[in-house]
């Protein structure tokens, strides 16, 4: 992320639905909801140059959301190259052969936008709100650096500088930061996900000039990108400005590379305990691989990590927090990317308790969950608070954006921005229980111990 942190606005037009939808427990047949969900009623064309546009006309409120999502993320950096698509995020701040370095921040900010933009796994975004008047320019604006970006070696070495002091804040001086690179670097034996996409120090001084130009010629380019725009503006104007600015630029005639590398389904729990200098509480890490996010396990999977450890009332945090007393921090997440997904356990000890202790205690919570359904009550919780981040999601044109993003790029079709909740809606506690006994298992497993460097030497235990 360019800036320290980045808030993905969830938002929801429909809020009430959801709210009366919980109250109501004598319905039974809860997929009802969706039939009172208004749909994104998008327009899909593509360039000859490849550029896929995906559009919504809405003319609510006089402003308009435009997102350009590049499918290249961390997983696409060279080999002992970390961190080259995060690099790029910034760079694509800088100047390019019409517009000065930070000129996008004066297009938006001066004119009481915003903009900013996020490196994942999979993708990068860039994306900016901005008074509906101004939608020509901020298209002049992405298409130019696209187009024509100064990938030179003043600002490769100023946004480099950036991203090592960014490595610097977010994982080296936090006392869990290491413990969250560890997490992918442990969990992926083959695939590029156990490369963070942060990179490492090391491997952004090793890079060169050559190295960031073949990058950025490689994934830069309107095949290989997707332009979103939401909001107030009237179609036949936006495929003008669109026509006109991208696509005079030209299709390259060399092939997309892409990440071809499985990973091997697991055949043993492999164990690890990691120590660094600035650990005040011991934690404790569990990963399980489980399917892509386009699988059809992802919905039951999203219902298991709310059911989990979503607030207060979660399982983790009722049984290993409050009652149990041995974690201040217990939390669950389903990490669903395109090629693998990772299902991450994490608990902060609490004062005096053993790692051992509280490792047995969450192992002994996720059998619970594979032994028996869940109870009609937790699966309607459950079911109710994700399908309400998702209807916030849709209240500023910002957020529809980027729902109707991950559909296109990340899960392959846009309509799946107006079916997902349908899905999810339809999940069942035999749904949950299944994927729970399907991936949770011994052999999938891999547990890492992080502890206070005075706790003696790293080893690693077990294997595949």
């Amino acid at each position: 992320m360019r800036l320290a942190t980045l808030s993905f606005i969830f938002l929801g037009a429909t809020l009430a639905v959801v709210a009366a939808h919980a109250q109501d427990k004598t319905r039974a047949a809860t997929p009802a909801l969706t039939d009172e969900i208004p749909r994104l009623n998008y327009r899909t064309r593509t360039l000859p140059n490849g550029l896929r546009v995906v559009s919504v006309e809405d003319h609510s409120s006089p402003t308009v959301a435009i997102q350009v999502w590049y499918h290249v993320g961390s997983k696409d950096d060279p080999e002992g190259r970390s961190g080259f698509a995060h690099l790029f995020e910034h760079m694509m701040f800088k100047s390019t052969k019409n517009m000065k370095d930070e000129m996008l921040d004066r297009l938006t900010e001066d004119v009481g936008g915003f903009n900013n933009a996020f490196t994942a796994d999979d993708v990068t975004v860039y994306y900016e709100v901005v008074p509906s008047n101004y939608l020509e320019t901020l298209l002049w604006a992405e298409a130019d650096r696209l187009a024509s970006l100064n990938v030179n070696e003043e600002n490769f070495r100023s946004e480099r500088d950036v991203v090592k002091e960014e490595f610097r804040q977010n994982y080296v001086a936090p006392p869990y930061g290491k413990l969250n690179l560890l997490v992918e670097q442990r969990s992926f034996t083959k695939h590029p996900y156990r490369r963070p996409g942060i990179g490492n120090i090391e491997e952004l001084n090793a890079a060169t000039l050559e190295d960031v130009r073949r990058f950025h010629a490689t994934y830069y380019r309107p095949d290989n990108a997707t332009l979103i725009v939401v909001g107030d503006f009237d179609a036949k104007q936006l495929d003008a400005w669109v026509d006109k600015y991208f696509g005079r630029i030209p299709k390259p005639t060399s092939p997309l590379p892409r990440v071809t590398a499985r990973e091997p389904e697991r055949i043993g729990e492999r164990r690890y305990t990691e120590r660094a200098p600035n650990v005040p509480l011991p934690a404790v890490a569990v990963t399980y691989l489980v399917p892509p996010q386009r699988s059809d396990d992802a919905f039951a999977l999203r219902v298991a990590e709310t059911i989990l450890a979503r607030g207060e009332s979660s399982r983790l945090y009722r049984a290993l927090v409050y009652e149990q007393q041995i974690a201040q921090f217990a939390g669950a997440n389903a990490d669903l990317r395109e090629d693998h997904g990772l299902f991450v356990f994490r608990l902060i000890l609490a004062s005096g308790k053993e790692v051992n202790e509280a490792e047995k205690a969450l192992l002994s919570e996720i059998e619970r969950m594979k032994r028996a359904p869940v109870s009609p009550a937790e699966l309607e919780k459950a079911k109710n608070q994700i399908i309400t981040n998702l209807l916030r999601e849709r209240e500023t044109n910002n957020g529809k954006a980027l729902a109707i993003g991950e559909a296109a790029v990340l899960l392959g079709d846009p309509e799946r921005v107006n079916t997902d909740i349908a899905r999810l809606q339809a999940v069942t506690a035999a749904d949950v229980q299944r994927v729970m006994q399907r991936f949770f298992t011994d052999k999938n497993r891999v547990v890492i111990h992080y502890v206070a460097e005075s706790s003696g030497n790293v080893q690693a235990e077990g294997g595949r």
